[in-house]
């Protein structure tokens, strides 16, 4: 199972920007997806999850930030608006797979993408 994540890019603050993050390879079923952050110098956070429709965001978004998931495509989005520079950092993606019915379901993780707000 691969992840790729993409959308990133150099946002003015109050600017808005959507990343997706497809998923391919084999996959019977995904069970969660989620948007992940670091910033330099801080810990990786949860920034947004989705699982069987429900969501789930990290309080520093709320409000500004959705995330979505087309099922049939097995990808996920997360609609960043009213960005502040706070929210600079390098986003990645994860998802809880099931490759196969009846069968353990693992963690993957996608590449990176940089996001950066400033003016």
């Amino acid at each position: 199972v691969q992840l790729q994540a993409s959308g990133g890019g150099l946002v003015q603050p109050g600017g808005s920007l959507r990343l997706s993050c497809a998923a391919s390879g084999t996959i019977a079923s995904i069970i969660t997806m989620g948007w992940y952050r670091q910033a330099p110098g801080k810990q990786r956070e949860l920034v947004a999850i989705i699982s069987s429709g429900r969501t789930n965001y990290a309080d520093s978004v709320k409000g500004r930030f959705t995330i979505s998931r087309d099922s049939a495509e097995n990808t996920m989005y997360l609609q960043m608006n009213s960005l502040k520079p706070e929210d600079t950092a390098v986003y990645s993606c994860n998802a809880l797979v099931r490759s196969r019915a009846f069968t353990p379901a693992y963690a993957y993780w996608g590449q990176g993408t940089q996001v950066t707000v400033s003016s």
